[in-house]
């Protein structure tokens, strides 16, 4: 399932303000209005590596509930689930 592409509207206005500072330093070390191409370039690697981020803490979220999740029950004397259906018995 491929992830959909991240837009500016759904980056944080931090994230936003860090793309406009890129954008506008680019824009300082060329002396010059960015083009087209190069203003895309500058956000579609910034916004790589904003999803790329956003991947890793959501991959580690998933980790931690899958822990909390798997937590058997010692205190139970006989696991009624081991023993019955996941759909019901067909």
């Amino acid at each position: 399932m491929p992830i959909s592409r991240l837009t500016q509207q759904d980056m944080t206005e931090s994230e936003q303000r860090q793309l406009k500072t890129l954008l506008d330093q680019a824009r300082k070390v060329e002396g010059r209005p960015l083009t087209n191409s190069e203003t895309n370039h500058i956000k579609d690697d910034y916004i790589d590596k904003l999803m790329a981020e956003r991947e890793l803490i959501a991959k580690n979220a998933r980790t931690v509930h899958k822990k909390k999740k798997l937590k058997p029950d010692i205190s139970a004397t006989y696991e009624w689930t081991s023993n019955m259906h996941t759909r019901g018995r067909r």
